[in-house]
């Protein structure tokens, strides 16, 4: 069996077995959001939102899952990886609403962030957005794809951001190391 490296960046990225049954039920049911997995975070104290934004494009930077389009080439589903950009974090200020509507109004919000469809071609297949309820208050929401995320990445995901945020409020750099390998090193290993 061969070993996993780095994959041949000039060649067409298929897609791993597991992407490839997500596709299909996207191809079927275009539009629908049942594949999108949120992860909701409560924040209590200052926050630093450009530290926050820093985090997740590093994130973003780090794994190209999460930068990836799918498309057709050939006949073919493959995967389009782009390049590392800036991260622009949506914001959603409700602070100065009265003070009993803005658990309903910020829940509505999530609700809809949460159920609104992912294109898979035209990406991005990561969104976030940062819900002000007072000064130090906020509702940070994630959502991705299934077709780029799982149980164990979002856990995965939530460590980084963590360990990123921490370095990045305090102007230090990102601690965490470069990634050997990528999920579509694996992906073109699969198959």
């Amino acid at each position: 069996m061969a070993s996993l490296s780095p994959r041949d960046n000039t060649k067409p990225v298929p897609l791993s077995f597991a992407q490839e049954r997500l596709w299909v039920l996207d191809q079927l049911e275009p539009g629908s959001s049942a594949y999108n997995m949120s992860l909701a975070l409560r924040m209590t104290g200052h926050l630093s939102v450009a530290a926050l934004e820093q985090s997740l494009g590093e994130i973003v930077r780090r794994h190209e899952a999460l930068r990836t389009t799918f498309v057709i080439e050939d006949d073919q589903p493959v995967q389009r990886i782009a390049p590392a950009g800036a991260f622009t974090l949506a914001f959603v200020d409700i602070g100065r609403m009265p003070e009993g509507q803005r658990e309903a109004k910020a829940q509505l919000v999530l609700s809809e962030e949460a159920s609104r469809p992912i294109d898979l071609a035209a990406g991005p297949l990561l969104r976030a957005v940062l819900i002000r309820l007072e000064q130090e208050e906020h509702i940070l929401l994630v959502t991705m794809h299934h077709i780029v995320s799982d149980g164990w990445s979002m856990g995965v995901f939530y460590r980084e951001l963590s360990v990123l945020y921490g370095a990045f409020s305090k102007g230090d750099p990102s601690p965490l190391p470069e990634l050997p390998i990528q999920y579509a090193d694996f992906a073109v290993w699969q198959r």
